[in-house]
């Protein structure tokens, strides 16, 4: 069902959309059975969903600490200018940084809130200088270098933020 242009979720969309960001790898018969349908109505729900691009992709939670060491370094950055082309020729310099996982343009003392992947606080540091070479206007950067994770989810708690 359409509204607006968006799909109108329903109690059963949302609980597909919870068991397949908790384990991606459910058998079709499994989740439709967990979700109280029977596998093809429920395999039309997953098309539908996917292709109404509420389900991006599917994929691995690799636990990096048995591949290699990894330091992870938020950096709050700040721009010189606040034009638009300014803006926009940062996110599309910093897109193409592999250490770069996430970026968040915010508001508040700060413009972007970078969160990096590096080998070491060595390797974040050559990343950093090599975007300050760029003349990408930063005007000043915060780095927090990660001690430890207590805990990272990896699901979003989609039943507190959707109206039934």
């Amino acid at each position: 069902m359409m509204t607006n242009g968006a799909l109108k979720l329903d109690r059963i969309d949302l609980r597909i959309l919870c068991h397949l960001q908790q384990n991606s790898r459910i058998t079709n018969v499994i989740l439709a059975d967990a979700v109280g349908l029977s596998p093809s109505p429920c395999l039309i729900r997953v098309k539908r969903l996917e292709k109404a691009g509420y389900i991006s992709g599917y994929g691995a939670y690799i636990r990096l600490e048995k591949l290699a060491d990894v330091q992870i370094v938020f950096t709050e950055v700040t721009l010189s200018d606040h034009r638009r082309e300014d803006f926009a020729k940062f996110e599309s310099t910093i897109r193409n940084v592999d250490e770069i996982i996430e970026c968040h343009l915010v508001s508040g003392g700060y413009d972007y809130l970078l969160k990096f992947m590096t080998r070491s606080v060595v390797h974040y540091q050559s990343v950093i200088e090599s975007l300050l070479e760029q003349n990408l206007r930063i005007e000043k950067y915060f780095s927090y270098i990660v001690i430890k994770s207590p805990f990272v989810k990896h699901h979003y708690p989609l039943e507190k933020f959707i109206q039934s």
